[in-house]
């Protein structure tokens, strides 16, 4: 079913009891052309667009839970494209302008809000930081705007400019970023995707790897061996794990990052801001809640939970920006497995293993990367070579030392 205004109407006319299930419930087969697992977003993304814009419509999605279940439903939401380095910047702009087409491309409200973001600054040395990524963004054709303490209070007035410990003396605004519905994201690519034919196959973990003479030819599941001429992994914090079934050992560290959710209040944030001075972003939902997070916990672990100090640091770093924060009750927190690449960058390419691909290392960018990973992602497994928005991110990069290292802090996953 279509929907629009003409179904919505005739919908509510019978009761609304017309209304068809979003995508089916299929038994996997035994074999199809491709195989993805990880039923999140990039990997319902990549199952939508190999069907989509490459026209291979043999394709199974395998979710070891729900649609959803994993970092999909569990960040901030965020997306922009506000970055500095070749690699970066094509990418993540091209994700930025797959978003404002999203609704209309899946027919499905996917809650895009493009509120803007503003990176605030609090020395000298970071706006003249701020002012080289600006100038980078728009030689790149990418919109980004300079703002003085006076432009930030005027759009920001709740903040603290009096006595602040981190006085704010400006900001990097992209107007165009925003927010979008994760959930709804995850929805609108799993209903399109099914309307082109690709199987959505959920509670079906995948157990290990079916090789022959050094190629994949399969995967084995708990619902059987289903045959595969490729496969694609987009399985996030999980990627070590499932690669080692193939005998790979990859350059990803598997972190947690937490998030949190204050009660519902009236509109206060008009867009996204983060926090020059610590590690610290908020958004205000469509429901009111403020949504915020900052820093890894710091150590490996595969636990979607958090611990105490990092939810103390996050608190803190709320509390130097806007004290007012500190009257809001905390309604519920979460935690996501973040596969952290060894300089902050992902990786979209082939493996070593032939049949077999991967997409993963995305960090903290996997949510606003959605559309361009998929699509990005679906361009290597249609064609066997890297999209050109995707060419740096090839895992032999580290071998070369061409590594994209957006924050500058070396090969130190946890720092990035």
């Amino acid at each position: 079913m279509k929907y629009s205004i003409f179904s919505l109407a005739k919908a509510a006319l019978s009761g609304h009891r017309g209304w068809t299930r979003a995508w089916r419930d299929p038994v996997p087969k035994k074999h199809y052309d491709v195989v993805i697992i990880g039923g999140g977003g990039h990997g319902l993304a990549t199952a939508y667009y190999l069907a989509h814009e490459y026209g291979i419509r043999d394709v199974a999605v395998l979710e070891k839970g729900w649609i959803g279940s994993g970092n999909a439903g569990r960040n901030t939401t965020i997306i922009r494209s506000n970055y500095m380095l070749p690699g970066n910047t094509g990418f993540y702009e091209l994700s930025m302008k797959l978003w404002e087409r999203m609704e209309r491309d899946l027919n499905f409200n996917t809650m895009v809000s493009q509120r803007g973001i503003i990176n605030l600054c609090h020395s000298d040395a970071q706006r003249d930081a701020f002012a080289r990524r600006g100038n980078a963004m728009r030689i790149s054709g990418i919109d980004a705007e300079l703002l003085d303490a006076t432009a930030v209070r005027r759009m920001l007035p709740f903040l603290n400019f009096e006595d602040a410990r981190f006085p704010i003396t400006g900001g990097l605004l992209q107007r165009r970023a925003g927010t979008a519905r994760h959930d709804a994201v995850v929805w609108g690519y799993a209903r399109a995707g099914d309307r082109l034919g690709v199987d959505i196959i959920q509670n079906c973990e995948v157990t290990g790897f079916v090789q022959r003479n050094g190629r994949v030819t399969g995967i084995e599941t708990t619902r059987g061996t289903i045959g595969a001429s490729k496969v694609g992994m987009a399985v996030a914090g999980n990627s070590s794990r499932a690669a080692a079934m193939a005998g790979l050992r990859l350059p990803i560290e598997s972190h947690v990052l937490q998030a949190f959710v204050s009660e519902a209040i009236k509109p206060l944030i008009p867009g996204v801001i983060s926090f020059g001075a610590g590690h610290f972003y908020i958004s205000q939902s469509d429901k009111g809640g403020l949504v915020f997070g900052g820093d890894l916990d710091g150590y490996n672990s595969y636990a979607q939970r958090g611990n105490m100090p990092v939810i103390e640091d996050v608190c803190e770093g709320g509390m130097a920006l806007m004290p007012m924060i500190g009257r809001v009750r905390l309604l519920r927190q979460w935690g996501g497995i973040m596969d952290m690449s060894m300089d902050g960058s992902p990786i979209i390419d082939r493996t070593p293993v032939n049949g077999l691909y991967l997409n993963a290392g995305w960090c903290y960018g996997g949510f606003k990367a959605t559309p361009a990973s998929g699509l990005t992602f679906a361009h290597l497994l249609a064609r066997d070579e890297p999209h050109p928005e995707a060419s740096r991110f090839r895992l032999d990069r580290f071998r070369r030392g061409a590594m994209i290292d957006e924050k500058g802090q070396g090969a130190q996953p946890n720092l990035h």
